[in-house]
């Protein structure tokens, strides 16, 4: 893809989510979400692989449903209330439709079918695309609306996101899967704290950012595509394998790692709202998702001990990538938890 036409898209992408992140009207907040999805396919399916261009149909398909939800969902509730405005949504009948169309946005179960199959189409770089920046414009709705939304709703995928996302992990070896039904997982909690402090959303969302970022950009750096890829990633480059096994433990919420911090946060709110089986059942779903993180991280440094072959294989020659970013994330996704009692 030509750099005329990657800049075209970036631009696109970036347009798109300022625009819903911006708007008060519902229809420009549909356009922003569709200039997001057709900047984003043609990312998907330039590989000219039937893998990408199934992945990339996929992709507008659930999209193209879901913003035909929304649509849907504010035109009744602009009839019954006579405004197209984000923050009156009384209709509770909009409401849950809404809530449905923005989870199936995001990759919340049990509207998640499609994630996985894309991520695992797309190349790592469009993959990192889709599991952050992509996330951005439904988020934004959700916070506008987060007084408006069911509650009883969110917290029924919050408990079926993160439950789903650390079972079915756990029989993932491509890292992009893997990365994948983790992204749900994470979406779950923030569900679960959606409605009832949508500021401990907002710092999860950016912790998510940074966590996920970092993860990808370590796989981007070590060119690893599978769980046997990152048992072969020491023999190149000990220290950022290292930094990606920190990074897998940080997105497991292992303390004493940033994120433990919202799985903290969230938990400690749960209960301080009496919602006990709801903070429960978060919590050993957690241990589920942290078990194939401690697999993948198990498989990446159990060959870190000095390897004295001579042979050059294709795994040695080290990949060529603007660190920049991966420098400025990974500090913060490894390092932020003492800062806690401050939030608190």
């Amino acid at each position: 893809m030509s750099p005329t036409t990657m800049t075209i898209l970036i631009s696109s992408l970036a347009t798109g989510t300022i625009i819903t992140a911006s708007s008060h009207h519902w229809l420009m907040a549909w356009v922003g979400l569709e200039m997001n999805t057709l900047a984003i396919i043609p990312m998907i399916s330039k590989q000219h692989h039937p893998r990408a261009t199934e992945a990339a149909t996929k992709y507008f398909l659930t999209q193209a449903a879901a913003s035909a939800t929304i649509l849907f969902s504010s035109t009744t509730n602009a009839w019954q209330t006579g405004t197209w405005d984000i923050t009156n949504m009384t209709t509770p009948t909009a409401n849950m439709l809404l809530t449905m169309a923005l989870a199936m946005k995001l990759g919340l179960a049990p509207m998640h079918f499609w994630l996985p199959e894309v991520l695992q189409g797309s190349t790592i770089k469009t993959a990192l695309i889709i599991t952050t920046w992509q996330k951005l414009a439904p988020m934004a709705l959700i916070f506008t609306m987060s007084n408006a939304l069911p509650t009883t709703a969110l917290l029924t995928m919050a408990m079926i996101s993160t439950l789903l996302g650390g079972w079915a992990g756990l029989n993932q070896t491509q890292t992009r899967k893997i990365m994948a039904y983790s992204s749900i997982a994470h979406l779950g909690w923030m569900a679960a704290i959606t409605t009832i402090m949508p500021s401990i959303l907002t710092l999860n969302l950016v912790l998510y950012l940074l966590m996920t970022t970092s993860m990808f950009y370590t796989l981007i750096l070590l060119n690893s595509k599978n769980i046997k890829d990152m048992a072969t990633s020491p023999t190149t480059s000990p220290t950022t394998t290292t930094l990606a096994m920190l990074t897998l433990l940080s997105l497991g919420g292992l303390p004493p790692l940033t994120g433990f911090m919202p799985k903290w946060l969230i938990i400690e709110e749960l209960t301080t709202q009496n919602l006990t089986t709801t903070a429960t059942i978060l919590a050993l779903s957690a241990l589920l998702s942290l078990f194939f993180y401690l697999r993948l991280s198990y498989s990446s440094t159990i060959t870190l001990a000095p390897n004295t072959t001579t042979t050059k294989h294709k795994w040695r020659f080290k990949p060529t990538i603007n660190t920049t970013l991966l420098t400025m994330t990974l500090p913060t996704s490894l390092l932020m938890l003492p800062i806690t009692p401050m939030i608190c």
